[in-house]
């Protein structure tokens, strides 16, 4: 099968996702529904032959759904109530995603055959990295040489994801020893 149709199965997949997250009436539920949305874009990267991409996006999503879950677990707002204005806001929301899925169809039929790249750049890498570099590995010399800001931005969403993972986890750790030295 095409990547072309595991692309528009995914999306399609992504805005099912989408459309039970704003309907849900259970916000942990919707929480968990957000984060299938973006394990949706990690497998996307990875058909689109973008490993580093998958990986950084698959690791964020997890770490963003571990903290907004830790920060909702115990409150008392889990539930929203039915109203005129939500079922208002949920049928244009549902119509806009919709005419973006019809949209990405249209895209995803303009993109060039899987494996004929639409850009030299991976030419340019084969042809001049050895003596632009003069680095034995391929791969790392574009990683550090050419792709070196990119490399820096997604290792500082990981250590902002772990930072922010772990602050809660002490901050509700630090709660629990209080309240236990209190009693």
């Amino acid at each position: 099968m095409p990547v072309e149709t595991w692309l528009i199965f995914i999306v399609g997949f992504m805005l099912i996702g989408s459309i039970a997250a704003l309907e849900m009436k259970d916000l942990l539920s919707a929480i968990i529904a957000v984060g299938i949305v973006g394990l949706g874009v990690s497998m996307a990267f990875l058909l689109l032959q973008a490993p580093d991409l998958a990986i950084v996006q698959f690791l964020f999503e997890i770490f963003s759904v571990v903290i907004i879950v830790r920060a909702f677990l115990k409150k008392d707002y889990h539930s929203e109530g039915e109203g005129q204005r939500n079922r208002l806001l949920g049928g244009i929301t549902v119509l806009t995603l919709i005419a973006v899925f019809l949209l990405s169809i249209r895209l995803f039929k303009a993109l060039p055959p899987f494996g004929k790249p639409l850009m030299t750049t991976a030419r340019y890498y084969l042809e001049n990295c050895a003596s632009q570099t003069h680095a034995a590995n391929i791969v790392s010399s574009i990683v550090l040489d050419y792709r070196g800001y990119d490399t820096l931005g997604e290792v500082t969403v990981l250590f902002t994801a772990i930072l922010g993972a772990l602050t809660i986890i002490r901050l509700k750790s630090k709660r629990k020893t209080e309240g236990e030295g209190q009693s």
